[in-house]
């Protein structure tokens, strides 16, 4: 049985702040913190307390939303130039995931239409949570969707963490895996544990675990053995960007989705249409690169020499001609093949990135 949704991010208007569950703590502990200003919600996506595409959409546009409650100015012209400024701010956090610069933009632009600071501030608020509750209606429904792809007694490989807690509720490719559970599929997931920060190994588990759903941890280097062995039947994951010609997500997909053409076995990427940055290709694209130390430590503790030379990039991208398909709230979608119908779909629903 599914157990009632986690949900990462919580905004609170009336006090105002943003409650969200700090990441890195877990799976030791589920520990509740509170961002009272941009910069604490800054500081928070940076860290990975929040992290995921889809949350990270809506945590920027609850953190406009706060700059719009927060922002003290009397005239209106200063008024938006700090909630600009602040908005600037949460768009420097992660420079790859093109759901954020969604979610900060979708409450900016209800801001900028407003005539007055309070209607404006009426405005970012109203914005923000339709932000969080679209993302929760297109995560169950692109569950939906999935099901198609997912079969009963599936053995199924994911990789880094596109659940729950990577979004508003749900998940995309664990909401995938959580829907064909529902519905009564047997399923059961290999979860990679995903270095260099173990988001699989911490969350993804602990989430599945928490559903009741069949899980076993693997290593990132052991998914190849298992697809060679007739162990996997299909491949999900998430995603950060889709261009016109690649997939973006966390560092080690790439690596995946060549074992599995390999091995003749579907790859899939569940993402929303918001996820979809398709005027832009794959050179033009900036991957943040992060920390040496954390490919260097682990939760702290030393793996290597403390000045060995580290290369860190957090994402890779994965070609589309490797995606057997990709699985939206509005059907599953190949590139470039779509791609003009999903310009139009992102048209008519106003999807803007």
């Amino acid at each position: 049985m599914i157990m009632e949704p986690l949900r990462p991010i919580i905004f609170h208007p009336h006090v105002p702040s943003i409650e969200y569950i700090e990441q890195t703590l877990l799976p030791d502990t589920c520990e509740i913190r509170t961002a009272e200003c941009i910069s604490d919600l800054a500081d928070a996506i940076v860290r990975l307390g929040i992290r995921g595409a889809p949350a990270l959409g809506c945590a920027g546009a609850s953190g406009v939303a706060l700059s719009a409650l927060l922002t003290k100015e009397d005239s209106f012209p200063a008024y938006l130039k700090q909630v600009r400024s602040d908005a600037d701010i949460l768009k420097s956090t992660r420079p790859t995931a093109v759901n954020l610069f969604y979610g900060v933009d979708f409450v900016l632009n209800a801001v900028e239409s407003a005539l007055t600071i309070e209607e404006a501030k009426n405005r970012a608020v109203d914005a923000a949570r339709e932000v969080i509750r679209s993302d929760s209606r297109t995560c169950h429904a692109i569950g939906k969707t999935g099901l198609s792809v997912i079969p009963d007694g599936a053995r199924i490989l994911t990789h880094c963490n596109a659940g729950a807690l990577a979004c508003a509720e749900w998940g995309t490719a664990l909401g995938v895996i959580r829907t064909a559970h529902e519905a009564g599929k047997k399923v059961s997931v290999f979860a990679c544990e995903t270095r260099p920060l173990l988001q699989g190994a911490r969350l993804t588990t602990w989430e599945l675990m928490r559903d009741g759903i069949d899980v076993t941890l693997i290593t990132d280097s052991m998914a190849a053995v298992l697809m060679r062995k007739g162990k996997i039947d299909v491949v999900v994951v998430g995603a950060d960007r889709i261009v016109s010609d690649a997939v973006f997500n966390k560092i080690g997909t790439y690596m995946h989705a060549v074992c599995a053409k390999v091995h003749n076995i579907p790859f899939y990427i569940a993402a929303p249409l918001s996820t979809f940055d398709e005027e832009s290709s794959e050179e033009f694209v900036t991957v943040e690169e992060r920390s040496p130390d954390e490919v260097r430590k682990v939760r702290g503790c030393a793996t290597s020499p403390g000045d060995v030379p580290v290369w860190n990039p957090a994402f890779d991208a994965t070609p589309v001609h490797l995606v057997s398909g990709i699985i939206t709230e509005y059907g599953i979608f190949s590139l470039p093949g779509d791609i003009e119908t999903i310009k139009q779909l992102k048209k008519e629903k106003n999807i803007q990135v």
